[in-house]
């Protein structure tokens, strides 16, 4: 481990410290997550989802950042997916309960409000499943058309007003790796199993831990591009 790691690590215990040590500050954060639930997810994908391009960026090539990378058009980009993955969320997890219900598994809406039990279990993973099978795959593709983008414009600020080419890069993807690997390998055996898991904990915490699952998706995307381009 360079002193570079220890630095970035350090860094990360700093930020969090806080949280952990004081009732108050916690309190605060709790109550902002309450009060502006969508600056909350601006700001916690931004940071940790981008955190984890970073650490993906850092396992490939030896470094936290390279000329053209782009951390904070990546941060941006992040921040505002992160309120388009905390609306999806919260439109899921009420939407998905009532569909099945009507479907006749009665019950599940009270039982996601509740205790773990077998039958919020089921609604878990009926929300991650229904979550997986049509969001994820338009988000996942339209990160990495963003992605693409960034890098395409040297990983500047200007990213961030220039047009997306959307029909070119479309073109340009490596549909080999984004079906073979993060449609085929990372939605079954990753994100289903994880988002089932978020959407066990009360309300609260799900959006957090889906930004820390971001950090988990940002080094798998980063392996999926470094991949793509050999």
């Amino acid at each position: 481990m360079k002193l570079k790691d220890l630095a970035f690590i350090g860094a990360v215990v700093l930020l969090l410290a806080p949280f952990f040590l004081s009732n108050d500050l916690y309190a605060a954060y709790l109550a902002c997550n309450a009060s502006h639930p969508y600056l909350m997810a601006l700001l916690k994908f931004g940071i940790l989802s981008t955190a984890g391009e970073v650490i993906g960026l850092r396992i490939k090539t030896g470094r936290y950042n390279e000329p053209g990378f782009g951390i904070l058009p990546r941060a941006v980009v992040w921040g505002f997916l992160g309120v388009w993955i905390a609306a999806m969320m919260k439109t899921l997890s009420i939407g998905v309960p009532a569909v099945a219900e009507s479907f006749g598994i009665e019950g599940v809406a009270a039982a996601m409000k509740g205790e773990l039990t077998p039958l919020k279990f089921i609604g878990a993973l009926l929300i991650s499943l229904t979550m997986n099978t049509t969001f994820a795959p338009v988000f996942m593709t339209l990160h990495k058309i963003t992605d693409t983008h960034i890098l395409n414009n040297g990983g500047s600020l200007r990213a961030l007003v220039r047009p997306i080419p959307m029909r070119r890069i479309i073109s340009s993807l490596n549909w080999e790796v984004q079906w073979g690997f993060v449609f085929k390998k990372t939605i079954p055996f990753f994100w289903i199993p994880a988002h089932t898991i978020t959407f066990l904990l009360a309300p609260q915490y799900q959006v957090l831990f889906a930004a820390l699952l971001g950090v988990m998706l940002g080094i798998l995307l980063s392996v999926a591009a470094v991949a793509g381009r050999k």
